[in-house]
């Protein structure tokens, strides 16, 4: 294990409904991807049919292209880790490459601090870069309401631009450059259909804050901070000085909430649809997202 190269890990980020999914699914299709290890927050959020599930067990899924998709179920570090040991044992294939794909409301900064920083995770991996996509249509609305796509896209070392063919040339022009100040060193590709090279995206190398605006540093910066006072505090409460404390990689605040309505029985879906419209025509501006989940 020791003479093994350290393997990259590459983030996927963006906003809800930005083509993150559908841009990993084209990435994992294609051969140069065919040894790689997908971190999703749960299998739900990333469509496998079109892959097939050749074999699967509580965490991971295995899948004809060659490719192994496992859950994050806790702490981004453990994951990592456990899927090395596997790797490692032989209960896995050998990959070459891990992908994450981060929800659409993670705040990146605690996951870049966690790859460039754990000392758990040096000898075994090393960051190659964040890709993060943004919507052409709703992107400029949505970094307006929300802190998370602007992170998004000021860390990316690569941006890829969504539903670029259905949106009208003013904004696909504003959206560019909104995204050059934004994060005037990272390539901006425009995915045809969530197609984009392989090559186009990976092998960014070593993530740097020099060629990033000065607030990303300051995010940095400040996740080691609160790191560092949470262990602090830890200890100063007889907590096991064994246990480490790692950021939540798909955190937000509070001001973002989740629920579930759980229903027995099947309902109409004219009663459904109704529903929907009319809580769309009343807090339309407060849903980020929402969708059946069987």
């Amino acid at each position: 294990m020791s003479t093994d190269a350290p393997v990259p890990v590459t983030v996927i980020t963006g906003f809800l409904g930005s083509g993150k999914t559908t841009l990993l699914n084209r990435l994992l299709a294609h051969p140069d991807l065919a040894d790689t290890a997908v971190l999703v927050n749960e299998f739900g959020e990333i469509g496998l049919d079109h892959l097939l599930v050749r074999e699967a067990d509580e965490n991971v899924v295995l899948l004809n292209a060659g490719c192994l998709c496992c859950t994050v179920r806790g702490d981004l570090v453990d994951t990592l880790r456990d899927l090395f040991l596997k790797r490692a044992r032989g209960e896995v294939p050998a990959f070459n490459r891990v992908a994450v794909e981060t929800t659409g409301l993670a705040d990146p900064a605690p996951i870049i601090h966690t790859l460039m920083s754990d000392p758990i995770l040096g000898a075994r991996y090393r960051f190659d870069g964040i890709v993060t996509t943004v919507d052409a249509v709703n992107g400029a609305s949505q970094m307006d309401a929300q802190p998370e796509p602007v992170k998004q896209a000021a860390v990316a070392d690569r941006i890829v631009l969504t539903k670029a063919d259905i949106a009208d040339e003013s904004a696909l022009d504003g959206m560019r450059a909104r995204l050059a100040q934004l994060n005037p060193a990272a390539p901006i590709f425009v995915a045809n259909h969530g197609n984009v090279p392989p090559d186009a995206l990976l092998e960014a190398r070593l993530f740097n804050t020099r060629d990033k605006i000065p607030d990303v540093e300051r995010w940095l910066a400040a996740e080691a901070y609160a790191l560092a006072a949470e262990d602090e505090h830890g200890h100063d409460h007889d907590h096991d000085h064994g246990h480490h404390h790692h950021p939540d990689a798909n955190r937000h605040d509070d001001r973002i909430g989740a629920f579930c309505l759980t229903i027995d029985a099947p309902i109409s879906w004219d009663a459904f649809v109704s529903w929907v419209e009319m809580l769309l025509a009343t807090k339309g501006e407060d849903v980020l997202r929402a969708g059946p989940r069987s």
